[in-house]
């Protein structure tokens, strides 16, 4: 009995030690990939049998069973995250398991351009080959109720940067995120802003700003292009920009800017309208938001474009027309702000 015993034990520990090399083997084998890069995406709720059922038949060459009996006995069964992975040649089912535990998820990122209208961010966020387009076929309001903002319009809402994203994450994700960011900008600016400013609120900011972006060619004119319009606003005078009015036009501006289209009247036509205009008309970068709630101390109340992307400001009609004639008319351009 005893005798039999003792080779039941020895038979165990064989076996163990058996049990224990082929782990060792499986753990540090570098897995065969059906590509250089392989992705997968492991869904929130999968347990760690689930989630390498996945990999396999995403093109990684690994036994769901034993990969899943690894992270087992490893202790990291139960901590693997959620998220978009990529894996490249060479990839060990040890490495695999600490990827997945560590959350080590693969990003791609997507740019949101100062100057932006509302309908470019949907089409690149839309068509952009990691994101799911899931504002698709919605409405404005919709998508706003979507990322939690309160607002009736989604112009100027959001903040032009560079987004980092997991892959495979949602469209309104990356805008709820951009929205948020606004936020924090805006409440910044506001709460900097020179005592004597003619506007009455954070988004009245926000559309002077916006307006700045789009009037501006150079970045140091940003200051005395917002004091032209502080100046304005202070004494009622129209703002008169023609941003304003082509983003009011919408799809129907070809490009061409006539004196029609300045004397049609619509609620961005800041010519026959006084005062701002009741929304945004794109996207602002943190040097307009700036620009807008601390303007630069002028007397200002005209500018005109020079032709190279710098502006010739002026403190009575009488100058501002002598620098249309000179840069404009002369020039047989147009682009005068009146």
């Amino acid at each position: 009995m005893i005798r039999f015993l003792l080779r039941s034990v020895l038979l165990l520990v064989l076996l163990a030690a058996l049990a224990a090399g082929a782990g060792t083997w499986f753990a540090h084998r570098p897995l065969a990939l059906k590509s250089e890069v392989v992705d997968f995406t492991v869904q929130r709720g999968l347990g760690m049998r689930q989630a390498a059922k996945v990999i396999a038949e995403a093109g990684v060459d690994v036994d769901p069973a034993w990969l899943s009996w690894l992270a087992r006995i490893g202790g990291r069964a139960n901590t693997i995250k959620a998220g978009s992975y990529e894996v490249h040649a060479g990839i060990t089912p040890w490495q695999l398991v600490l990827k997945l535990s560590d959350g080590d998820v693969s990003q791609a990122d997507v740019l949101l351009v100062e100057g932006w209208t509302f309908s470019q961010v949907r089409k690149v966020l839309e068509s952009h080959p990691e994101l799911e387009p899931d504002t698709a076929g919605l409405g404005d309001a919709e998508i706003l109720a979507r990322i939690g903002a309160t607002e009736a319009h989604p112009e100027g809402l959001f903040f032009p940067d560079t987004y980092l994203f997991d892959k495979r994450s949602n469209a309104s994700g990356v805008l709820r995120r951009a929205y948020h960011a606004m936020q924090q900008r805006l409440d910044q600016a506001w709460a900097a802003r020179d005592p004597a400013l003619p506007l009455k609120t954070p988004y009245e900011a926000l559309i002077l700003a916006s307006i700045v972006e789009k009037e501006t060619g150079r970045a140091e004119d940003r200051g005395l292009v917002a004091s032209v319009f502080a100046n304005r606003l202070r004494i009622g005078m129209p703002l008169q920009t023609d941003p304003t009015v082509i983003y009011g036009l919408g799809a129907d501006y070809d490009g061409r800017l006539r004196r029609r289209h300045l004397e049609t009247d619509h609620p961005w036509n800041t010519y026959t309208r006084g005062g701002l205009p009741p929304t945004p008309i794109a996207m602002p970068g943190p040097d307009a938001l700036l620009a807008a709630v601390r303007p630069q101390q002028s007397e200002f109340l005209y500018f005109v474009s020079r032709g190279d992307g710098s502006s010739q400001f002026s403190r009575t009609l009488a100058e501002h027309n002598q620098a249309v004639n000179r840069f404009i008319r002369n020039a047989g351009k147009s682009g005068s702000k009146p």
